[in-house]
């Protein structure tokens, strides 16, 4: 099962405890996996066929909030729209019209609203229910990436609307999401795996939240750790390349000027140098008598460079 899977799999099985919260799941649900279809007056409520999930919970939450029995409605054909196979769930009646009253799209007069425009903002006025909603969207619209791979979570959406609703959700929770064109969708997404962990932790998937958390931090770990030994293999580099032209400098003095032209202390540099090819500076310095530390030793060690510099260019 792939990573996403799983969060849709943990978020079907969580159903909020409060009903204005399972309220907030149910518009969720109509308006992102919904359609509504009208023949002589009469509408009958569709839910995508291809989300199981999404069609068991709706069902579950059904009875929960209003203790409606219902399931698929086989004497019902299905329906195609937007490229999408729709399988009938609700007969205009009663219920349908308890359920749609009870998440706002019913107008004062009874009469049905546009599901595309969006449920009223009054369903996800409470933070728990923006949770739950969020929760239910992803469920119907959105998917994960495999976080060994990188870090990417999106809603893909029908309309600009919709995107913009879900996207003024997720950034009431100081979280960034963006959106994109995407064919005919607009895909709203977040890239940074801070942003991920936090949006599971506020749609309340704990398990998925921890299975993220500790690959991130396998993740950047490796990171670390490569960097740290690209960075010792670099310094590594720096310092032989460094030492080979320190001695390929005091041999050319010893060939053309001889060592014992040169002062005292230059001549011991030189000496300690050649003798020690694979020792750091502090090491030479701790070679020579007195004691010179690192700084010293590296400025007689130019010094020795310049004046290999100058007897080649005599």
């Amino acid at each position: 099962m792939s990573f996403s899977a799983e969060v849709k799999e943990e978020l079907s099985k969580h159903i909020g405890t409060s009903r204005h919260c399972q309220l907030a799941e149910i518009a969720a649900i109509i308006e992102c996996a919904g359609y509504l279809s009208e023949d002589d007056g009469k509408y009958t409520l569709y839910i995508q066929a291809d989300n199981v999930l999404v069609a068991r919970k709706f069902f579950t939450l059904l009875k929960k909030a209003f203790n409606i029995g219902t399931s698929i409605l086989e004497e019902i054909p299905d329906i195609k729209e937007n490229g999408r196979v729709y399988r009938p769930v609700m007969q205009d009646g009663k219920d349908l019209r308890s359920v749609l009253g009870a998440i706002k799209l019913l107008d004062a007069d009874g009469n049905i609203l546009d599901i595309q425009n969006g449920v009223s903002s009054m369903v996800t006025r409470n933070t728990c229910c923006k949770r739950a909603f969020l929760r239910d969207s992803f469920l119907c619209l959105g998917s994960i990436s495999d976080p060994n791979k990188g870090y990417h979570l999106e809603y893909v959406c029908i309309n600009e609307m919709q995107a913009r609703h879900l996207q003024d959700m997720i950034e009431s929770f100081d979280i960034e999401a963006k959106i994109v064109i995407r064919k005919k969708y607009y895909v709203l997404y977040i890239k940074e795996g801070s942003g991920i962990v936090d949006l599971l932790n506020i749609m309340e998937a704990p398990v998925s939240l921890m299975n993220l958390e500790n690959l991130r931090i396998v993740k950047e770990m490796r990171n670390s750790i490569n960097r740290r030994v690209n960075c010792e293999v670099a310094n590594i580099t720096k310092t032989v390349n460094a030492a080979s032209k320190q001695i390929e400098d005091i041999t050319y003095i010893k060939d053309h000027y001889g060592f014992d032209n040169l002062q005292t202390n230059l001549r011991e540099m030189a000496e300690v140098r050649l003798e020690n090819p694979e020792a750091t500076l502090v090491e030479l310095g701790r070679m020579l008598d007195p004691v010179v530390g690192k700084s010293g030793v590296n400025h007689r060690l130019r010094k020795l460079s310049d004046l290999a510099d100058k007897l080649r260019g005599n």
